[in-house]
């Protein structure tokens, strides 16, 4: 799993010209650590101030996450940053967005986090899903024993299904925003308060605890027994999947979504 990461000056001179067209000269670049997605990632300060920059090459297998993006920002506003600006040139593809000072979330229990995400989620559920090229449930049916059963996580709603800490981000101003929409997803309202209750279990949530949590969201309500049953089955065949390939964290995950199934059945 994971992009390869590189320097800024592994960019060809041509398109750190191209961005500082953008962003005015000259220009500090401060690497990002986090984030597995993308060869760039790194906040470029210039006169007008920074800007969140992330990319890859045009030829890369994941290229397609950028059009994703690119093609969903337009319909964020108020849940997640704005897309400024985007380069396209000499085989890389460069996306500048409007830049969040913050910190990544904290779901451990108790955290003043935890209501701030809630109304996040509970504001994206009740968004019009916008008419762009979005995954489909379909996504997950090497996952359910019937296809049928994807009828029951179906919907109109617009859902991130990516709820990791690193991607709610809490800004300085006390609101919550979501990045990296490399996997929007037309689903069930409740899909992503669903997500989230295997984050908090990881995160040191009894399943209980967790669904109550998600139960603040109003879109929960909408779920019935069955459907979350086949949901929890989902994610722990997903995460046991990802664990088996990935970075150690991963096995956290997969343990918290496997509790969550044998809470659910």
């Amino acid at each position: 799993m994971g992009v390869d990461r590189r320097g800024w000056t592994a960019l060809p001179p041509q398109v750190r010209r191209a961005v500082e067209a953008h962003t005015g000269s000259p220009v500090v670049v401060e690497p990002v650590g986090s984030g597995a997605n993308s060869a760039i990632a790194a906040v470029v300060h210039g006169p007008d101030g920074p800007v969140f920059v992330k990319g890859l090459p045009v030829d890369h297998r994941q290229a397609w996450t950028q059009d994703r993006e690119a093609a969903i920002a337009p319909h964020l506003a108020g849940v997640a940053p704005q897309m400024l600006w985007r380069v396209r040139l000499e085989g890389w593809d460069l996306i500048g967005w409007e830049h969040i000072s913050g910190r990544r979330a904290d779901f451990s229990p108790g955290s003043p986090d935890l209501p701030l995400v809630a109304e996040l989620l509970r504001l994206l559920a009740e968004r019009p899903c916008p008419d762009v090229p979005l995954k489909p449930v379909a996504r997950w049916r090497e996952h359910v024993e019937d296809p049928g059963e994807l009828d029951l996580l179906d919907g109109t709603a617009l859902a991130h299904t990516d709820l990791n800490p690193g991607n709610v981000l809490v800004a300085d101003d006390g609101r919550a925003v979501l990045v990296d929409w490399a996997w929007p997803t037309r689903a069930a309202a409740w899909i992503d308060a669903a997500c989230w209750v295997v984050w908090l279990i990881a995160s040191g949530h009894t399943p209980a605890s967790a669904e109550r949590w998600a139960a603040t969201i109003p879109a929960w309500k909408r779920a019935d027994e069955q459907a979350l049953g086949v949901f929890a089955t989902v994610q722990a065949r997903l995460w046991a999947g990802i664990a088996t390939e990935a970075a150690p964290w991963t096995g956290r995950v997969a343990s918290a979504a496997a509790r969550w199934q044998e809470h659910r059945l």
